[in-house]
């Protein structure tokens, strides 16, 4: 039987016999094309928290942009209403107050939406680190 031209041969093939025959280790490629899947998987999924994360506080700020200016507009109808000076003094600071209360609010609720989405998207990372570190040990010590 006439053996195959050297040419026909793969380029794998030459280097998995070149390997055999120094006695060189081989090299998973499976193994490690599945390992790099899985890390891009896990940079897409904390993206995708990261982005959700990010639309959320969007929405939450424009609602509370929206409730703002309502209640705007409710203690502006009632800072016009007739009154002795001292009453509108009050009213105003009264105005003022409430107002740095809600910005408070808002600032602090907003913070908690942003540390939250960060926290989950650094999450899904570090899993994923510690199950990279735990094949690695893995496949050290198969060799073994």
């Amino acid at each position: 039987m006439a053996r195959k031209p050297q040419s026909d041969r793969s380029i794998l093939e030459m280097f998995s016999k070149l390997g055999e025959d120094l006695k060189m280790p081989s090299v998973d490629v499976d193994a490690i094309l599945a390992h790099h899947r899985r890390n891009l998987e896990a940079l897409e999924k904390s993206a995708r928290v990261t982005a959700e994360g990010a639309s959320s506080v969007m929405h939450r700020q424009r609602e509370m942009l929206q409730e703002t200016l309502s209640e705007i507009t409710e203690m502006a109808k009632h800072l016009r209403t007739p009154g002795t000076p001292q009453e509108a003094v009050s009213k105003q600071a009264d105005f003022a107050r409430k107002s740095f209360e809600a910005a408070l609010k808002n600032a602090s609720e907003v913070a908690e939406m942003v540390r939250k989405s960060s926290t989950d998207s650094l999450e899904i990372l570090r899993a994923r680190i510690r199950e990279a570190t735990d094949e690695i040990r893995e496949g050290y010590e198969k060799r073994k």
